[in-house]
């Protein structure tokens, strides 16, 4: 089974077409899906698409970006909307020191809000991390001996010291269409590197479609790309790198029934 590990579906680059956008996906053989949630204020609509369709789960959370929207957030709103039907980890959250979008303590601390959730619902953090490499290696650490939790690096693009500090931690790494991209050069060889055990897909769509498509709105029809340059990285088949992102996709989102 081909698996989009995190989607945008509620983006508004998908108003005019979204059941379209399914549909295509369906046929592309991906079986199922994970609609990401960007701002709690955007949680219902995310939920909506996932109460909507049995092959399309939810998250909860907010990106780095939007933490200014609700620099409060508590562990305990994130906790009680994540015991809704149907999602399954907490994020998309952060850090990104690239665009700055939110005060960086401000990030610090909403992102702490939402490990502090993961660990309390046992689902996965799903983490976005840019140019924020030793604050996040140093937050994750801390946060990792003030008890377990469980840890996703979505479309990982960092460096290779902290993907090792995170793996430590048990992270699961997931591969988008960057791993196309002819300048990648870096984020190849850092995925050469993940646990072979630890790896999923994703198209982060409408975001960084993959080669050929790049350029063009990325849809999740678009994962078997991805998933042919990770294979092709690993030195993997196709069946082979298929079957082993679902074993870990699984592995991590233990609250989807295994099919």
């Amino acid at each position: 089974m081909l698996i989009d590990s995190h989607v945008n579906l509620h983006a508004p680059q998908f108003d005019a077409d979204r059941e379209a956008v399914i549909e295509r996906a369906r046929a592309a053989g991906v079986g199922l899906m994970v609609t990401i949630c960007d701002r709690v204020s955007h949680f219902e609509a995310v939920h909506a698409i996932a109460m909507a369709n049995e092959d399309i789960y939810a998250t909860v959370g907010t990106h780095p970006h939007e933490a200014k929207e609700d620099p409060d957030l508590s562990p305990q709103a994130l906790v009680r909307l994540a015991e809704r039907p149907e999602v399954v980890g907490i994020g998309e959250t952060g850090l990104d020191f690239h665009y700055d979008l939110s005060p960086r303590p401000m990030q610090i601390a909403v992102f702490r809000a939402h490990i502090e959730a993961a660990r309390r619902t046992g689902l996965p953090l799903i983490v976005h991390t840019r140019e924020a490499d030793a604050v996040m290696a140093e937050i994750l650490e801390d946060e990792w001996g003030k008890g377990a939790f469980r840890l996703l690096m979505h479309c990982y693009t960092s460096g290779a010291e902290l993907a090792r500090r995170v793996a430590a931690l048990g992270a699961y790494f997931s591969v988008s269409g960057i791993a196309t991209f002819k300048a990648a050069e870096e984020v190849r060889a850092v995925i050469a590197d993940m646990p072979a055990d630890r790896i999923i897909v994703e198209t982060d769509c409408p975001y960084l479609a993959p080669v050929p498509m790049r350029g063009r709105r990325n849809e999740p029809a678009y994962l078997p790309h991805v998933l042919a340059a990770l294979a092709a990285v690993r030195g993997w088949s196709i069946a082979e790198a298929e079957a082993r992102t679902e074993a870990a996709f699984f592995d991590l989102f233990d609250r989807i029934p295994r099919p």
